[in-house]
C-alpha cells in the first residue's frame, strides 16, 4: 500500500496538488494508479484543493490526528521551517503519509514541492 501525504499553502488548487502528486509518482517511477490513499493533517481538513483531489481520483482521504502525526515524526526525511511553524511537524506531507500507511511504513519519496503544494510517498512494508 502506497499513501501520498499532502501539504499545501492555504488556497492551493486541486491542479497544484495534482502537480505535486504527479512529481512524487514520477520520482518513484510509479503510476498515479499505484496510490492507495491520500493523507494530510487535521490542520488541512477543510482545504478545498485536497478534498477535490481525493474526489477526482476516487481515493480515500485520511485526516491524521495531531498525536498520530507526532508519533510518525521521527521517521521523516526532510525539514520544512514553514511546516514546523504551522504544524509542529518537520514535514506535514511526510508524517501524514507515514501515519496513514502504518507503523512499519517507510518514506519512498521524501517531500517534493510543486506549485506551492507538497507531496511525499510512504509505503507499508511487509512484516517479516
Amino acid at each position: 500500500m502506497i499513501v501520498a501525504g499532502l501539504g499545501c499553502r492555504k488556497g492551493s488548487t486541486r491542479d497544484e496538488l495534482l502537480s505535486a502528486l504527479d512529481a512524487a509518482c514520477m520520482e518513484a517511477k510509479i503510476s498515479r494508479e499505484s496510490i492507495s490513499a491520500l493523507a494530510t493533517g487535521e490542520i488541512k481538513r477543510e482545504e478545498a484543493g485536497i478534498l477535490q483531489l481525493a474526489e477526482m481520483l476516487g481515493l480515500p482521504l485520511h485526516i491524521v490526528a495531531d498525536d498520530a502525526l507526532m508519533d510518525a515524526e521521527p521517521r521523516t526525511k526532510t525539514v520544512s521551517r514553514h511546516s514546523l511553524a504551522k504544524t509542529l511537524s518537520s514535514s506535514l506531507s511526510e508524517v501524514a503519509a507515514l501515519a496513514a500507511a502504518g507503523e512499519k511504513s517507510e518514506i519512498i519519496v521524501p517531500r517534493l514541492i510543486s506549485q506551492g503544494a507538497t507531496c511525499a510517498l510512504a509505503e507499508m512494508k511487509e512484516q517479516a
